[in-house]
């Protein structure tokens, strides 16, 4: 079971023998650090879970230190002040297996992955933050997890923190969570990052939903919000509340303030009563939302669909059905392009017509998209379900100038000796001629100063 969940800042300057004088712009959060400390603590956890965005983090899973101590220090920030702590290995185990079970991208580091990657062993500040306040509060000599979070969708970050619930029941523990994590980095000019208007509303929108229990809400927070603001609290807090799935909770904001431009936000969450399951709804809501996508397909779409999926799950490639077979009777270059929680997945094309026909062509480029771009790992089976599709149909190209292009309408292809680079038009990001042209160049690996030519196209793109 989950006794606690904090949501815990972590500037190393709150540590007194690093912040010193500082320690006055930021007693509100010092107070409130060792209030939330007290609080967790008397919970008496047979465990703790960190949640960390400073440790490991990757782009596609989350992952855990698994060796047997952990240790950790601020030498980084100029002080020898450390810590250790036994690994909680049977509960690890016990995660690592839900998260298998539920698709969920999970990795255990050992020393040996550590070492042959030269990723970090040690705890980071994210983690020894607010343990140096938990020890300071009484803490038991009672094993840890240390778990960075990754980039994956809100719904999956929650079910991880169902699957650590779960996890907990299985092993007869009670846990606290801490999900260690600051909020909008853009408060102020002079903070880390250029004010943003939205820091302040993003910061403001946490609170007012802890207060509230309205987990929902914050799965659903508009991304632009999120991104805007800076943050990198949003995960770790998902999660810790995926852990109090099925049960309303008590907050108690224990201190909010932002002197540097960051907002530090130390609150606190006990379960209460039992309540329906959000975890079942959002799945529902899931599987609802990706039969109304696939009923709106287009046929070119379809056909990658269908060919991607045919292809990893049973190794082989779908049979194009009748109703697409006009698909037969084209020939032009083709692009599919991949999406997984609003990101690229991948996305390989050919210029010109490289197979028979047009069905041959999305085919192709499906697989490679989801096999073969470099940029990304192959598709996993459990992936499927959650990837988003767009084929562009490529019409013919034609020479032009620079002020024939309009990135809006065009694609660009640049040229310079056996150097060739392409840039489909119409994309997020890309709003002028010359941020075009310098992606394409890019591409294409040709150096300024190279004289280069240009060719414009126009796509048909489906969805």
């Amino acid at each position: 079971m989950i006794g606690y969940a904090t949501l815990s800042p972590h500037p190393p300057l709150i540590i007194p023998v690093i912040g010193g004088s500082s320690l006055e712009d930021v007693k509100a959060t010092v107070s409130g650090m060792k209030e939330m400390a007290r609080e967790l603590v008397d919970s008496k956890p047979d465990s703790l879970v960190f949640l960390t965005p400073h440790g490991n983090v990757f782009a596609d899973c989350l992952s855990a230190l698994s060796e047997e101590e952990l240790q950790g220090d601020f030498s980084n920030f100029g002080s020898k002040l450390g810590t250790s702590r036994r690994n909680d290995k049977g509960l690890l185990d016990e995660i690592e297996t839900g998260a298998r079970k539920a698709g969920i991208s999970f990795i255990t580091l050992s020393a040996e992955v550590l070492r042959l990657h030269h990723l970090n062993p040690r705890l980071d500040h994210g983690i020894l933050v607010p343990l140096h306040y938990l020890e300071e509060a009484g803490l038991p000599q009672i094993p840890i997890l240390a778990i960075s979070v990754g980039f994956l969708s809100p719904l999956e970050l929650y079910t991880f923190g169902v699957i650590i619930r779960d996890a907990a029941s299985a092993q007869g523990k009670k846990l606290a969570v801490v999900a260690s994590g600051d909020m909008s980095h853009r408060l102020k000019n002079e903070g880390p990052y250029d004010y943003h208007p939205d820091g302040a509303v993003f910061d403001r929108q946490v609170q007012q939903i802890l207060c509230s229990g309205d987990s929902e809400a914050l799965i659903k927070m508009p991304e632009k919000l999120r991104n805007d603001a800076g943050e990198c609290g949003y995960a770790s807090l998902l999660i810790a509340l995926g852990s109090l799935d099925g049960s309303t909770y008590e907050s108690k904001i224990f201190s909010y303030e932002g002197p540097f431009g960051v907002g530090y936000l130390c609150a606190g969450l006990r379960p209460k009563a039992s309540t329906p399951s959000l975890l079942e709804k959002l799945l529902n809501e899931r599987k609802e939302s990706i039969h109304n996508r696939r009923k709106e397909e287009s046929p070119p779409v379809k056909w990658a669909r269908m060919i991607l999926e045919s292809y990893i799950s049973e190794g082989k490639r779908a049979k194009l059905p009748p109703e697409m077979e006009e698909l037969r009777q084209q020939r032009a270059g083709a692009f599919v392009s991949l999406k997984k929680n609003g990101q690229l997945r991948g996305c390989i094309g050919t210029i010109a017509p490289s197979y028979g026909d047009l069905a041959d062509e999305i085919a192709g480029n499906a697989i490679s998209a989801g096999t073969a771009d470099p940029r990304f790992s192959p598709v996993d089976k459990i992936e499927l379900e959650d990837l988003v599709y767009s084929v562009d149909i490529l019409g013919e190209a034609e020479a032009c100038r620079r002020e024939d292009l309009d990135p809006h309408k065009y694609g660009v292809i640049v040229s310079s000796g056996r150097k060739r680079g392409l840039l489909l038009p119409d994309l997020e990001g890309v709003d002028s001629v010359e941020e075009q042209l310098s992606i394409a160049l890019q591409k294409a690996g040709i150096t300024p100063g190279e004289r280069y030519e240009i060719e414009r196209f126009e796509v048909k793109r489906y969805t």
